[in-house]
């Protein structure tokens, strides 16, 4: 019996066009002069882990925004890259220039999930921040009341291996063949039944992935039964 769904957003709930476009947009607009501003505070330690990451430990603001916005092109899954875009984008949250885009199907299938008792989870590249907002700043009313907790990069680790989903299952305190994933990711389909979960992808029209492996796939939330 499943007693926990864990839900990636990017793809899985939400169109990958609305994260890399919006998100990623806002968060490349504004990078270098919310770095430059805040060095001294928030964006000391952002700066000194992309040198790190990055391996120029000389690095000044710029260079580093100019590492990060590189990131920020080519998807790479960065932590202090999401952690920024977290901070930056929590402004666009609250001022009414970014909202939480989710598939037609997704709203009141994780309602009624939630009202059969299921707990719902998140787990993202983006940062527990952007995932918050994400759901709570959704088009078309608030989402977050149904989100038991959230996971990331920093919390969790790298989605493409199963250890990830093994420290995921001990910290809900769900068994793992009691836990439900979808992702429309293939390596991460397999991570999550590599330590055990119950995992489906999701193929949707006009995304980026495609089905790979023995995983059953479904377009719509709509048609998984959690029991």
């Amino acid at each position: 019996m499943i007693k926990a769904v864990v839900l990636d957003i990017e793809g899985t709930t939400s169109p990958t066009s609305a994260v890399r476009e919006d998100l990623y947009g806002y968060t490349r607009d504004r990078l270098p002069g919310w770095l430059a501003e805040n060095q001294g505070g928030a964006a000391d330690s952002i700066i000194a882990a992309t040198r790190a990451q990055a391996g120029r430990p000389d690095a000044d603001a710029a260079e580093v925004a100019a590492i990060l916005i590189g990131w920020l092109n080519t998807d790479v899954k960065s932590e202090p890259l999401k952690t920024a875009q977290g901070i930056i984008c929590a402004e666009g949250f609250r001022n009414g220039a970014l909202h939480g885009e989710f598939f037609p199907d997704v709203p009141p299938v994780l309602r009624a999930w939630r009202d059969a008792g299921l707990e719902l989870y998140v787990y993202s590249s983006g940062s527990v921040c952007n995932q918050k907002d994400w759901f709570a700043f959704a088009r078309g009313g608030d989402l977050s009341p149904l989100i038991s907790g959230h996971f990331d990069l920093s919390t969790a680790g790298p989605k493409r291996e199963a250890s990830s989903y093994e420290k995921i299952a001990g910290a809900i305190g769900v068994p793992a063949d009691q836990i439900l994933f979808l992702s429309d990711h293939p390596d991460e389909v397999d991570a999550a039944a590599a330590a055990g979960w119950q995992a489906i992808g999701v193929t949707r029209p006009g995304e980026p992935n495609s089905p790979r492996g023995d995983h059953r796939w479904i377009a719509d939330f709509a048609d998984v039964e959690p029991n």
